[in-house]
């Protein structure tokens, strides 16, 4: 079935796409900031560009942005403090708003949200760096989550970065010890094995789930967006149609009781007939080996058409809820 998305046409001509930034995605971002604006000059937008790693974002010209085009990822990006300029400046932009940006961004809160909301995600247990010692640490891992492999990864980055999975706890510490030295958060979560299942919602519609089957040890930043990992893309993902509209409703669900905006995407496990979400992306990539634009495919919306319904989403205000 082919799902048709209505655009309602804004009176937005000039549009700013902000890309690239100081996070360690900035690579990722202006892959997604070329493929947008390639896009929307096909659509007839007047579009220019705005790189916050060479000025600050209070420094965009008002007067000849119509809307913003929130091309950024990582840190800065997608973490609430783009967003907060965009309000401040009053200029309607894409994706989601500052509040639902910082708690989808950081991983502590958001699985406390999915926790209150009863959506299924794995045990874990957060450590600051200041409380980090050997044998508390030992004691804390054995009594939250127990079981090993265990995942270790900073709170508030994206696109897997830093991302570590190990077997034991020598390995546990010796990688925590490593993450210490840049990061003062961490979070430890209980490993999942089973299908990666991951689902874009826009605009509060779910459009599809994709399966991904990596050839590396898990999906990390090279199976992401490197063509040598060779990462296999199952669309639709394999699952009975009763799973397949469950995780929907769960990824659609997620959206909303985060207040998201625009297009996310969510991430899941399935094993032993059960989904646990790993994590929701306000800010899905767009590049040629992106996930988000290979769903709208599917449901035969072209990456022109994804692209400029993100765009006529835009607004401000964007904490508020619908």
């Amino acid at each position: 079935m082919r799902l048709k998305l209505l655009v309602n046409k804004k009176k937005f001509k000039n549009v700013l796409v902000v890309l690239g930034g100081n996070s360690g995605e900035r690579d990722i971002s202006l892959r997604t900031g070329k493929a947008c604006i390639k896009a929307l000059k096909k659509k007839r937008y007047n579009v220019s560009t705005f790189d916050p790693k060479f000025k600050s974002l209070n420094l965009i010209n008002k007067k000849n942005t119509d809307v913003i085009f929130n091309a950024l990822h990582g840190k800065y990006g997608e973490d609430g403090i783009a967003q907060s300029y965009f309000e401040y400046l009053k200029i309607p932009y894409t994706h989601s708003g500052v509040i639902s940006s910082y708690n989808s961004m950081n991983k502590i809160i958001s699985k406390k949200i999915f926790i209150t909301n009863k959506i299924k995600t794995p045990k874990f247990l957060s450590i600051q760096k200041i409380e980090f010692n050997t044998q508390k640490f030992k004691k804390n891992i054995n009594r939250k989550i127990a079981k090993f492999p265990i995942v270790v990864k900073p709170v508030n980055e994206g696109s897997s970065l830093g991302v570590k999975i190990c077997k034991n706890i020598k390995k546990l510490s010796r990688e925590s010890k490593k993450l210490f030295k840049k990061y003062d958060q961490l979070i430890f979560e209980e490993y999942i094995a089973g299908q990666e299942i991951q689902v874009a919602v826009i605009n509060n519609i779910s459009l599809g789930a994709i399966e991904l089957v990596p050839t590396r040890s898990f999906y990390d930043y090279k199976a992401k967006y490197t063509k040598k990992a060779k990462t296999k893309h199952i669309m639709p993902a394999r699952l009975n149609k009763k799973k397949y509209d469950e995780v929907l409703k769960i990824a659609k669900k997620t959206h909303q009781v985060l207040g998201c905006k625009g297009v996310t995407r969510s991430d899941f496990k399935f094993f032993n007939n059960k989904f646990n979400l790993l994590e929701i992306n306000t800010q899905p990539g767009m590049t040629n080996l992106s996930l988000v634009p290979e769903i709208a495919n599917y449901k035969g919306i072209s990456f022109e058409n994804l692209v400029e319904k993100i765009l006529l989403d835009a607004s401000i205000n964007r904490w508020k809820t619908d």
